[in-house]
């Protein structure tokens, strides 16, 4: 194992990992990248969170992505969308993979995103598919849509035209909601997701997994997350066990039981300090904690 604990990855860390790749855009808040394998590429191997949006479409080859130890394949015609707090790894690719490897990469940072004046509650209403599979696979008639988008902003970015922000900043508005229109259609369509009907619920559910993935290391109980909310705990747990059919507690443990894996999986803390970290009492709490949710002991889990 590298390195001493996971780390955030800024726009512009993330940018610098490819030289070679052309890029066009406003600083480090907002860049598109056109990014072909080459061996100054450093791909990350190693889990990381990337501190902003970003949204990639593939133009070519085959990408295996570890999102928050799930792993997710993107190959062509398909985009993938990160949100902060996603711990990300990409899996190790073959020769195969490398010289075929071929995509867009659209990165934004929270300001930015807030600069977009974009109703996120509206834009994630039928966000919750996105988070259960965060790529999918573009129709003919989507891809387009979106390449036209994307030629759009880049045409308008280079040309000397009044106003070129706020027309910058209109143009990714629009394909983030044609984007997440497109999410909110394979929902539409996919019956497992059917329990997810009410719009107040879904709402609030993102509200509190925001709260959850910013507060989860220092927080456990439901009363915090309900408080926050302005919310009662036992309304809190009905709207969200509504939207999701799981029950709030089974999120924030969630949470904490994927900080805790990364951390014994991928850094050279002790048990103790990821004891510390995560705001448990003492190490017999967060063993039988762990080994309750995993069937494994931390030990036993650090050494699979």
């Amino acid at each position: 194992m590298e390195g001493t604990s996971l780390h955030n990855i800024t726009l512009g860390q993330f940018k610098s990992f490819f030289p070679s790749a052309p890029s066009i855009g406003m600083g480090d808040d907002f860049y598109i990248m056109d990014i072909k394998f080459s061996e100054r590429n450093k791909i990350l191997g190693h889990p990381c969170r990337f501190d902003g949006y970003m949204l990639l479409y593939c133009i070519k080859g085959n990408l295996r992505l570890n999102v928050n130890l799930t792993e997710f394949q993107i190959g062509d015609g398909m985009i993938f969308m990160n949100v902060p707090g996603n711990i990300i790894r990409v899996n190790e690719l073959v020769d195969v993979q490398q010289k075929d490897l071929h995509y867009i990469c659209i990165a934004l940072s929270r300001e930015f995103v807030q600069g977009l004046h974009i109703d996120v509650n509206k834009m994630f209403n039928e966000g919750l598919s996105m988070l259960e599979n965060p790529s999918l696979r573009l129709k003919e008639g989507e891809t387009q849509l979106l390449c036209r988008q994307i030629d759009l902003i880049i045409n308008v970015l280079k040309s000397d035209v009044l106003f070129k922000k706020e027309c910058v900043y209109s143009m990714l508005s629009s394909m983030f909601y044609i984007i997440m229109g497109v999410w909110g259609d394979r929902q539409s369509n996919d019956r497992s997701l059917g329990q997810v009907t009410h719009t107040r619920s879904k709402v609030i559910f993102d509200q509190f997994i925001k709260l959850v993935s910013e507060y989860h290391t220092q927080y456990r109980n439901v009363g915090f997350y309900a408080d926050k909310l302005c919310l009662t705990p036992k309304y809190l747990s009905k709207l969200i066990k509504g939207a999701t059919g799981r029950s709030a507690p089974d999120w924030i443990d969630a949470y904490v039981i994927l900080e805790a894996k990364n951390l014994l999986k991928y850094s050279n803390v002790t048990i103790k300090e990821v004891v510390y970290r995560l705001n448990f009492p003492n190490q017999s709490v967060f063993y039988k904690f762990f080994k309750a949710r995993t069937g494994m002991t931390p030990t036993e889990y650090r050494n699979s």
